[in-house]
């Protein structure tokens, strides 16, 4: 036999494959919906790498969607046309110059950087957003007061997702909306990302954030809980431990499971190949959250 420590790298990078096999078995033909923002996005390095991550999970069998978000480029646009940006209980106020604004920077910009990227690395890619075949369709969003154009999804149609998909292409959608009235809405991207992934019926919905994912204890980043059912997150939610930005991520990851996704997802876009390492080892690297108890090997 030949030694071990000859080829110690080679045969640490097999068994990390071999580890990947019954997963890449499983999920084949799956489709992931990622809701792509954070850091993730401002890092170049760390925004090649997770197209990589969603480039591979094509190329091995799996369907990805993308939804993404862009607060910060939209406030540095707003800034520089001397708009004051103003939020709500965490929503932009989206008055019509903001709109516009908003829809300009994440249909023109983002969008297609994040296709462009794709389309590099070697995937193929089509930048879409909300308003196109009327894939999201909201009604204002009241519930804070009057703060302009922000929606609140009543329907989705995934004709032109399916559409894509079936083509072999990874859709990039921007979340901007069509309301019933005709004008354009925005929309939360996490919101969104978790309503295209219900009505896609999707194996997994994952949020790539800025945090670890949900931890047990707040002043322990290593307290990650690594699997949690749906009974279990909602306790977290009810007894407070849950705070700040993670309340509402986690909101929407319980209400995908419960409309039928089988897996959510909260993972640190910040680490190299996150997106890998929670759905092809077996360990995982952030939190996820299932309907029920775990008895199947994190699949």
């Amino acid at each position: 036999m030949i030694k071990r420590q000859k080829y110690g790298d080679e045969i640490a990078k097999a068994e990390i494959l071999i580890e990947a096999l019954p997963y890449i078995k499983k999920f084949s033909g799956a489709t992931v919906v990622i809701k792509y923002g954070g850091n993730a996005m401002i890092d170049c390095q760390i925004k090649k790498m997770v197209m990589q991550d969603i480039v591979l999970l094509k190329y091995v069998g799996l369907n990805p969607v993308i939804v993404h978000g862009g607060g910060p480029d939209i406030n540095k646009m707003l800034e520089s046309l001397n708009i004051e940006s103003k939020f709500v209980n965490g929503l932009r106020v989206t008055d019509e110059k903001t709109m516009e604004v908003v829809e300009m920077v994440l249909t023109g910009k983002i969008n297609k950087e994040i296709v462009s990227l794709i389309n590099e690395i070697g995937g193929k890619a089509i930048g879409i957003s909300g308003k196109d075949g009327k894939l999201l369709v909201a009604e204002k969003d009241t519930a804070n007061g009057d703060i302009g154009y922000v929606g609140k999804i009543e329907e989705v149609n995934i004709d032109v997702i399916k559409m894509m998909l079936d083509k072999g292409f990874i859709p990039v959608i921007a979340p901007c909306a069509v309301g019933k009235d005709g004008k354009t809405y925005n929309v939360n991207a996490d919101t969104a990302a978790g309503k295209i992934a219900e009505a896609l019926k999707a194996e997994k919905f994952i949020l790539l954030t800025d945090v670890e994912g949900i931890l047990s204890d707040v002043n322990d980043k290593s307290s990650v809980i690594s699997r949690i059912d749906l009974d279990a997150a909602k306790e977290l939610m009810t007894t407070g431990k849950i705070t700040g930005g993670m309340i509402p991520k986690l909101k929407c990851c319980i209400q995908a499971v419960e409309n039928g996704v089988k897996r959510a997802h909260i993972i640190d876009g910040r680490l190299t190949h996150s997106l890998l390492l929670e759905i092809f080892t077996d360990e995982g690297i952030g939190t996820m959250i299932g309907k029920e108890c775990f008895d199947d090997d994190n699949l």
